[in-house]
Order: structure tokens, then C-alpha cells, then sequence
């Protein structure tokens, strides 16, 4: 009976082991979740491709705003998700605790203000409406290029998330609207200007490169928080498969399809995870 009983148990682990691996295929191969807001760019097929060859099946996992990758990722639906930029992932962990860390960088591209109304932010009349992304921080960089751009004036603890309640200057009563990221370009019909992200702004149809009316300098040392990454729960930032996907997204063909995807307005950067994570910290800490 004892011996029975034993075989039983051991069965059982046998297939408790089996369900922890269910990652990977009977060829060896490992399937990873990557949680995206747009899996329509051009750069993912080759990313696929490119990742096959070294036995590493990419599922895309799309959601359809901003406040779900995270979540995702932290529930283990997901493995890992390219979403977001380093500012984005510091209110996240601000909010939720540092359980996810960046690994790897994808993308950076300046935000920019677009309008079917006006050729310049100097035209904006008297209550005029101007949308903005509604997640802290691309709010806050939105608010900032405005500044920027002469047209409302922010208070001196403005910080990396400040938000409407932070102009202390706005001499037209510019109307701001904040609006899901995605839905950036279709407002554009009902308000004089929309700060679009430039990855929304290619996948709209847009010219990231010429139809801005104002665009955010992208030299300035403040961008460096909006570098895009890829990030995984805490416990899995040495994953050796995760790291390579990290590597294939540097490969020379996938930076000239996002190129050609974005118009040009998104530039693959690669920026060590050491780096980022210290970026991170830094972002977290100016906010305590």
C-alpha cells in the first residue's frame, strides 16, 4: 500500500513539474508572452523571425490602453511587455511597489503636438482645446512641451508627474483634455491640437517626422526618462531567454523597419539595463 501510495505522489509531481514547464514545446522551444499596445509594426514579424532561430516562439499579447501591460505582467499572464518608457514605469512602481524592472531599451521618440486646425501652437486662440495623453507621464511631458512652446507656464514643483493643477500661467484658458493614448489621434477633429506619442502617431497614419506643429526636443536631457523598454517582473531579470529577445531587438533589420514603420520617428536605442535601472531609481526617488 505504501508503495502504491508513493508511486501515486511521485506521478503527481511528475505533473506539477510538467505544468511549471508548460512554456515550453515538445521541440525544445520556448514560448514567451510579450504584452504590447499596438502589434501591428512592422519590427515584430522580424523580431519573431529572428527569435525562432534560437528556439524562442513570440506570442503578442495586445491590450488596448496604457494601465493594463503592468497588471498583466505583474498577474504572470504575461512574461514580459514593451510598452511603456522609464517615467511611465517609475509611476507604476511609485504606485504598486518596484516588482517591475526594465531590461532592455527598445525605442525613444520625442511627443509631439499635431492639429487639422492650426500650423503652430502660436495660433491657439482664446479657450482653445489641446488633448494630451491622459498616464502621468506622458501628461507631464505634454505639459512641458507646452511650457516649452511659450504657451502656459508651470509651477517651480512641477516634478516628473505634474498635472493640469500645476500651470500657473495659461493666458488663453487653453481647455486641457486628457484622453486615452490611443485616442490621441482620433480627437483631433474636435480640438485645436493633440500631443500624439510618436508610436500612436505612426500607427494613425501620421508623419511623426513632418506633421508635428511643435515637437519635443529630442536632444534635451529631460527626454531620457521617455527611453521605451522592455520589462519583466523582478525575479526575472536575468532570464537568459528574455535577454536575448532584448539583444534580437537590436538587430539591424528591426531598427530599419521601425524606421519605415514610424516615418522615422522612433529611433531604436540601445541603453544598458544597469543604465536604465539606475534612471528608474532616480525617477522614483525625486518623487519621494
Amino acid at each position: 500500500m505504501k508503495k502504491a501510495l508513493l508511486g501515486i505522489i511521485s506521478f503527481a509531481f511528475v505533473l506539477i513539474l510538467a505544468a511549471c514547464g508548460s512554456s515550453s514545446s515538445a521541440d525544445g522551444s520556448q514560448t514567451v508572452k510579450i504584452g504590447v499596445t499596438g502589434s501591428d509594426g512592422d519590427q515584430w514579424p522580424i523580431l519573431k523571425e529572428k527569435a525562432k532561430e534560437e528556439g524562442i516562439n513570440i506570442e503578442l499579447v495586445e491590450f488596448s490602453d496604457y494601465t493594463l501591460p503592468n497588471q498583466a505582467l505583474a498577474n504572470g499572464e504575461i512574461d514580459m511587455n514593451s510598452f511603456q518608457h522609464i517615467a511611465f514605469l517609475s509611476q507604476y512602481a511609485k504606485e504598486n511597489g518596484d516588482t517591475i524592472v526594465p531590461i532592455g531599451s527598445t525605442v525613444i521618440a520625442p511627443i509631439g503636438a499635431y492639429s487639422e486646425k492650426i500650423d503652430s501652437l502660436d495660433e491657439l486662440k482664446e479657450g482653445d482645446k489641446v488633448a494630451i495623453p491622459d498616464d502621468p507621464s506622458n501628461q507631464a511631458r505634454s505639459l512641458r512641451a507646452l511650457e516649452a512652446a511659450g504657451v502656459i507656464k508651470l509651477a517651480d514643483d512641477f516634478g516628473q508627474f505634474g498635472d493640469p493643477s500645476k500651470i500657473v500661467e495659461n493666458p488663453k484658458n487653453i481647455e486641457i483634455v486628457p484622453v486615452v493614448a490611443q485616442q490621441t489621434p482620433r480627437v483631433l477633429p474636435d480640438v485645436a491640437a493633440s500631443f500624439i506619442n510618436n508610436g500612436v502617431a505612426g500607427q494613425a497614419g501620421l508623419n511623426p517626422k513632418e506633421d508635428p506643429i511643435y515637437l519635443e526636443n529630442a536632444n534635451d536631457d529631460s527626454i531620457t526618462p521617455f527611453v521605451n523598454v522592455f520589462a519583466v517582473n523582478k525575479d526575472d531579470e536575468n532570464n537568459e531567454t528574455y535577454q536575448k529577445i532584448v539583444e534580437l531587438y537590436q538587430d539591424e533589420a528591426v531598427k530599419k523597419a521601425v524606421e519605415s514603420d514610424t516615418n522615422g520617428g522612433s529611433i531604436v536605442v540601445d541603453v544598458p539595463k544597469e543604465e536604465l535601472q539606475k534612471h528608474l531609481k532616480r525617477l522614483q526617488e525625486e518623487e519621494e
